[in-house]
């Protein structure tokens, strides 16, 4: 499994307000970014998007921008509905 630094903006418009405004946390969207069950792009914005499952269970799709080989900015996660 890859090693990556994740940024999280602490901020009110920031990525970890977009996660939880969608009930997620960082420990949720990071493990399916290291270990995702698929990798796409993102029809909207042109980013990559890792598919997975949560620890909890759910499973969620992250809107991510790869900086560099060991750093990611999370740009929003979301829970996939059936």
């Amino acid at each position: 499994m890859p090693h990556f630094d994740f940024i999280w903006e602490l901020t009110e418009n920031g990525n970890l307000a977009h996660i939880n405004e969608n009930g997620l946390t960082p420990e949720d969207v990071e493990p399916v970014v290291l270990n995702p069950d698929r990798i796409s792009t993102s029809r909207s914005s042109g980013r990559p998007i890792a598919f997975g499952e949560t620890p909890d269970g759910h499973y969620i799709a992250v809107v991510y921008e790869q900086i560099d080989r060991t750093t990611v900015h999370p740009i929003t996660a979301f829970i996939i509905e059936d």
